[in-house]
């Protein structure tokens, strides 16, 4: 199974590939996390990417699709991978399926804009091991410390409601016309998230067929 999983930010992407990835034991292909690996690697692509970003510029799509291309060529995407964070506008899908890279289903978990603000504002972040919590959903066993590594929570500058606004307004601007650009292709697959992450699991193993 080759997914991608779109939805605002917010919206549970990333925990929702975390559970699928263990479901159905293929990697999720994080760009943030494979830009990083492949500049330590020292790869082709990654040694390019190193000079941009060293030159205090943005990745470039190309940069970016060639650093996918060669994550999903590595054995362990035989039996398929999760794309998350890529491709976020349709030039990006156009340049994934110019270079051959395939996706089978287009993911979108549904939540409203006002859900995800209040969701946001309550997200807890790890300063060390980066590790997420919420104080509702998904609290720590000890507020304001991490489980994984006793670490301080704190509050990104993400999870701030004016920049979660402003993240909100790019994707709408941006992403969202790629699920018109899915449903066309009859790729798109759209569950509305839940108020937990169980039950949202449980539409998302409905929707792609999993048991």
């Amino acid at each position: 199974m080759k997914l991608i999983l779109l939805g605002a930010p917010g919206a549970g992407k990333g925990t929702q590939a975390d559970i699928i990835s263990r479901k159905l034991e293929i990697p999720t292909i994080s760009t943030g996390n494979i830009l990083r690996a492949a500049v330590r690697e020292g790869t082709p692509v990654g040694l390019r990417a190193k000079a941009i970003i060293e030159a205090g510029q943005l990745v470039p799509d190309d940069v970016i699709i060639g650093i996918v291309a060669e994550r999903v060529a590595k054995d362990d995407c035989k039996r398929g991978y999760i794309l998350d964070g890529v491709p976020r506008t349709v030039a990006q899908a156009d340049a994934l399926e110019a270079n051959g890279i395939e996706v089978d289903t287009a993911l979108c978990i549904h939540v409203p804009d006002e859900v995800i603000t209040k969701r946001m504002s309550g997200r807890r972040t790890c300063s060390v091991c980066s590790a997420t919590y919420h104080v509702e959903s998904n609290p720590p066993k000890v507020e304001g410390v991490c489980d994984a590594c006793g670490g301080k929570l704190t509050v990104r500058k993400d999870d701030l409601p004016e920049t979660v606004q402003s993240r909100l307004n790019v994707y709408h601007a941006q992403t969202e016309p790629l699920l018109d650009y899915y449903k066309s292709r009859g790729k798109l697959v759209t569950v509305v998230g839940e108020d937990t992450i169980e039950a949202t699991s449980q539409k998302v193993f409905k929707a792609l067929g999993i048991d």
